[in-house]
């Protein structure tokens, strides 16, 4: 099992240049849960992210990674512990899949550590676990998007962080491959307690998957907490903007969410 850590987001503003994303907004990350941040466009989703996995400061405010500044940790110690797959990841060109996943265990490389059958244990695992292990040796460049989207959540496992933050992992991926993916994240949570947080899009996916949704609009948190309070016809209308039905999901029980379009409003 993973040791649960704290994460935390203390009255942070982000913003590019002169334009503001995320307005004093505060949560906490419940340790050992799976929490995803659902909203619109332009709700400052994948923006609260970045700042948690350290790649944006904020204006002002603070990110605290167990009690500390996130900012001010070293950035080896902050890859050992928390683990990011971003919206649009690059790989190098050329890249085999093995080597690309392989470099997720960069982080726990040393001067006086080296390459492992631990990791190699972990590379195996990861590239199992997103059933790709029969394109290790294909370039990555010359995958599909699925393919290259397994292979990037492959290397986000191999790393074996206590927190693993994902931003969009479904996208590229049909509606099997997505089921898949979020099974595997909760795999993850459930057999090593890893903390992971999830943008999405698909409510109905989040809602299904989540133990706590994080529910944003104009950069600020409107809701919070289980599905099952937080997913309702009236946060539907306000988060999203649009009319629906929110009824229990035959399947999981969670709540499934039926837009209404304006062919359908009668």
């Amino acid at each position: 099992m993973t040791k649960d850590r704290a994460l935390e987001v203390q009255q942070v503003t982000l913003a590019y240049q002169d334009r503001v994303v995320v307005s004093d907004l505060s949560l906490v990350v419940p340790a050992g849960r799976v929490s995803v941040i659902v909203g619109a466009n332009a709700s400052g989703k994948s923006t609260l992210l970045r700042a948690m996995a350290r790649l944006l400061a904020p204006r002002s405010g603070r990110v605290l990674l167990d009690g500390r500044i996130i900012g001010d940790m070293p950035t080896r110690e902050v890859a050992t512990v928390l683990g990011l797959l971003p919206q649009s990841p690059q790989a190098p060109e050329g890249i085999a899949v093995a080597d690309l996943v392989g470099r997720g265990r960069y982080p726990h490389q040393g001067w006086v550590r080296r390459w492992s059958a631990a990791d190699d244990a972990a590379v195996a695992e990861a590239l199992a676990a997103t059933d790709t292990g029969d394109l290790a040796d294909r370039p990555v460049d010359q995958l599909s998007g699925g393919q290259r989207q397994r292979v990037w959540i492959a290397m986000a496992l191999a790393q074996r962080t206590d927190v693993l933050l994902l931003d969009e992992p479904t996208t590229f991926l049909d509606v099997a491959h997505q089921v898949e993916v979020l099974d595997l994240l909760t795999d993850l949570n459930r057999d090593r307690g890893t903390t992971i947080v999830v943008v999405l899009h698909d409510l109905n996916l989040a809602a299904r998957y989540a133990d706590h949704l994080f529910a944003m609009k104009d950069g600020r948190l409107v809701a919070q907490g289980d599905p099952r309070a937080v997913v309702t016809e009236e946060l539907v209308a306000e988060v999203f903007g649009m009319s629906a039905r929110v009824i229990p999901d035959p399947v999981s029980g969670t709540p499934l969410v039926l837009p209404i379009g304006r062919h359908h409003a009668g």
